[in-house]
């Protein structure tokens, strides 16, 4: 069989990517196709990419709509037919708010679409800006999601089957395209067996379970603030591992104990994963959340907002404690509780093991290989 993997776009190192690269491992001669690649955006983490036959569309020789890829999305529909899939028997699409899954296929083709969540701002959730409060941005949003929205639901029935990334996705899934799926949970990378020596890193980065830790993009959806707002009241030390369009708003809201270090290796990640009291994640209608999973890896507990795909991951009371409301006040009554538990991190490293890759790699397979 030939096999061509599609994904939304390669401009950021997140959750959706690590996915794509586990698939890339199954099937290393598949090409990608994508709208665009922008090493720039992506630093140093473009170079996981290098040797990947990665095939993008004509986005990629404009800058204007590569640049402004989210307002003017409404190229996506010609974005995605502009692909020629018609020599290959089976496309897995990795899709998400870009709506990939919009490529056409040959009609003996199979495509399967592993879907990380419906675009977000489609359908009323939480996304990486607050634009929205600035009436112009209403109106603009409002006149292209209706027909965007037509679009994404014309190209989910298109799908041959869907693999959903969580039973919260799973919902929105038959919610919003009246289509069933399964559920394959994505790969995170598990902790060490034992405890190994990290070497040099740069300052900063020190541990033995002192602070609590943020880790995440710092847009709205991720309400990094709420962590921050939490430790200024308590006066307890957060690290916050990030960078986003809030960040500037986010450093001026910090008081003495909040540090920010910006974008880390997976080296230092592991470390500071390691070395924290807790994570600290306020994320919004979070589809999945690899993150709480990665911090539990490392033994460490979870403080959570209690929505989405973070309760299928987190155990309240067992793998760390869980907030209903996204407000510092609620948060604030969590970090109390958690106070006052013994340790998780056993616990922890129990309930990351049903997330690792080599589960995510051997149910994919045996997914496709049952249906191609």
């Amino acid at each position: 069989m030939k096999i061509a993997l599609v994904h939304d776009y390669l401009r950021e190192y997140g959750g959706a990517e690590r996915v794509v690269e586990a698939m890339h491992e199954m099937w290393p001669s598949a090409p990608l196709y994508t709208s665009f690649f922008d090493k720039e955006a992506l630093g140093e983490q473009w170079k996981r990419f290098a040797d990947w036959d990665i095939r993008t569309s004509w986005v990629q020789q404009n800058w204007l709509v590569m640049k402004f890829h989210s307002p003017l999305r409404f190229f996506a529909p010609k974005i995605w037919e502009s692909f020629d899939l018609s020599g290959y028997d089976v496309v897995i699409s990795s899709s998400g708010w870009f709506m990939c899954r919009g490529v056409t296929v040959k009609k003996s083709a199979v495509h399967i679409c592993y879907i990380h969540h419906p675009p977000r701002n489609l359908y009323g959730y939480a996304t990486g800006s607050n634009l929205q409060k600035y009436w112009p941005v209403r109106v603009y949003a409002t006149i292209i999601n209706f027909f965007l929205r037509q679009y994404d639901y014309n190209t989910a029935q298109k799908v041959d089957f869907f693999i959903a990334n969580s039973e919260e996705t799973k919902r929105r899934v038959q919610k919003f395209y009246r289509r069933d799926s399964i559920v394959i949970y994505p790969p995170i990378a598990q902790g060490p067996k034992k405890a190994r020596p990290w070497g040099t890193l740069r300052p900063g980065l020190d541990t033995g379970r002192a602070f609590f830790l943020s880790v995440g993009r710092l847009t709205y959806s991720k309400r990094v603030d709420l962590a921050i707002e939490a430790a200024n009241k308590l006066k307890i030390p957060l690290k916050i591992v990030g960078t986003g369009s809030e960040e500037k708003n986010l450093r001026a809201l910090a008081g003495p104990t909040v540090e920010f270090l910006g974008s880390v290796s997976d080296e230092e990640l592991a470390k500071l994963y390691s070395g924290a009291k807790a994570l600290i994640f306020c994320a919004l209608d979070e589809d999945f959340g690899m993150v709480p999973v990665e911090a539990e890896a490392a033994g460490t507990p979870v403080i959570a907002l209690a929505q989405g795909g973070v309760l299928e991951t987190v155990v309240d009371g067992k793998t760390g404690v869980l907030f209903d409301k996204p407000t510092v006040e609620s948060l604030v009554r969590a970090l109390g509780k958690f106070g006052k538990l013994g340790r998780l991190d056993k616990n922890c490293k129990v309930q990351a093991k049903k997330f690792s890759k080599e589960r995510f790699q051997k149910e994919l397979r045996k997914f496709v290989e049952a249906h191609t």
